[in-house]
């Protein structure tokens, strides 16, 4: 009997057909194009003084979200269906209900907005020593409204843009701060790639002006305090400063692209991830460095968009490998749109898509020399994303 062998098949070319982004310099492609070269940086230094935040620009999201559905979502999922929205429009796909049947959704997504003023009492009680054992019990049973824990879950984003826009195939959605926005476009990716999805919906959307995530990160000194500046130049005063944006991209195989006409911007060839303990000092450059050879980048008509936040010791490791590559024009998002945590790498994505559909990569805007001017069109785009605690990816991104 004759052996029967699989068969073996080149991977699916995956095209970025659609962009949609909305942050602190405005929203969609044209006005985030204009806002980087023109060097704006939208960040409030008042409000959440001593802490740094970058608010989110004026959003009509009644042209996106009916008011009767904005009511039931907090502001992340509101920002992040805003912007699945930009990206359904920008790929020609938004109401095709036969596309959006079919078409499958990866988010990557955190937790929900905490009641503050129950967080309040808690932890003014703990720290006048009023908090009995049983305190906590009868907070839980008494002041937590049942409503607040649906209102938590991590997967009603992926709902409200099923509802929303009618994106009514598979969803999937991965927790896990930066980590999780490197696994959402990595699974999906994959999935493309391997033929289970013709066209994929990707992305996250993240509220960065919540009093209780600064005290969560507060606790481990992890916000940047009392003035902006580039995240090349927090060493001394390390940090991130808090970003509230959405990022979503239409990633989907070049045979369907094709069939429905789409022009794409440009190819996401590879996406890889790791995990290192970060128990040693340089764990990080080492991660980066593997990483480099198993996307694929080289040095020649390169550029670099990275997701690096500041925060130490990581922007510290990842700047050194970075020098290794001195050569390779770098921009860091980090310092014009501040950190959106599951948000930066689907927008690293999305600004590499159109610095290559533009054939520039956009202007640096550092004080460092860190960042450096690129003469020539890239052909290619690596997006690093590290994360602040835990966490490595990087994906390529290439011109068609």
């Amino acid at each position: 009997m004759a052996e029967t062998r699989p068969v073996v098949s080149e991977p699916v070319e995956a095209w970025i057909t659609g962009i949609g982004i909305v942050s602190s310099l405005g929203e969609g492609p044209d006005a985030h194009w204009d806002a980087l070269n023109q060097k704006r940086v939208n960040v409030d230094e008042t409000t959440f003084a001593p802490y740094v935040v970058h608010p989110l620009s004026p959003v009509g999201y009644d042209t996106q979200i009916p008011k009767k559905d904005q009511r039931q979502m907090e502001a992340w999922q509101r920002i992040g269906t805003y912007a699945a929205g930009l990206a359904l429009d920008s790929a020609g796909v938004k109401g095709n209900k036969d596309i959006l049947s079919k078409m499958d959704m990866i988010v990557a997504a955190g937790g929900g907005e905490r009641d503050l003023t129950v967080d309040s009492s808690i932890l003014n009680s703990e720290a006048h020593g009023a908090a009995t054992p049983s305190y906590l019990n009868e907070k839980l049973l008494n002041d937590l409204r049942p409503t607040l824990f649906l209102a938590q879950l991590s997967n009603l984003l992926a709902g409200n843009i099923a509802i929303v826009h009618g994106v009514t195939g598979s969803s999937r959605t991965f927790m896990g701060e930066e980590a999780a926005g490197v696994d959402a476009v990595r699974i999906a990716l994959a999935r493309i790639a391997d033929g289970q999805s013709d066209i994929a919906l990707v992305g996250a959307g993240h509220n960065g002006e919540r009093k209780d995530m600064l005290l969560l990160y507060e606790f481990d000194n992890f916000n940047l305090r009392d003035k902006h500046s580039s995240v090349w130049d927090r060493k001394d005063k390390s940090g991130f400063a808090l970003g509230s944006g959405g990022a979503f991209l239409v990633i989907e195989s070049k045979a369907h692209a094709e069939a429905r006409g789409a022009k794409p911007f440009a190819r996401l060839k590879t996406v890889v991830a790791d995990r290192v303990r970060r128990k040693d000092g340089g764990e990080v450059t080492v991660s980066l460095d593997k990483l480099w050879t198993a996307v694929g980048a080289s040095d020649a008509d390169t550029a670099v968009i990275t997701g690096a936040t500041g925060a130490e010791p990581a922007t510290s490791e990842e700047l050194s490998f970075l020098k290794k590559h001195a050569d390779v024009p770098v921009r860091a998002t980090g310092s014009s749109f501040g950190h959106a945590v599951e948000t930066q790498f689907p927008l690293g994505i999305g600004l590499a898509a159109l610095s290559l559909s533009r054939g520039a990569l956009y202007a640096p805007n550092d004080s460092t020399g860190t960042e450096i001017e690129m003469s020539k069109a890239p052909s290619q785009i690596v997006v690093i994303g590290t994360g602040h605690w835990r966490g490595e990816g990087m994906a390529l991104v290439e011109k068609i």
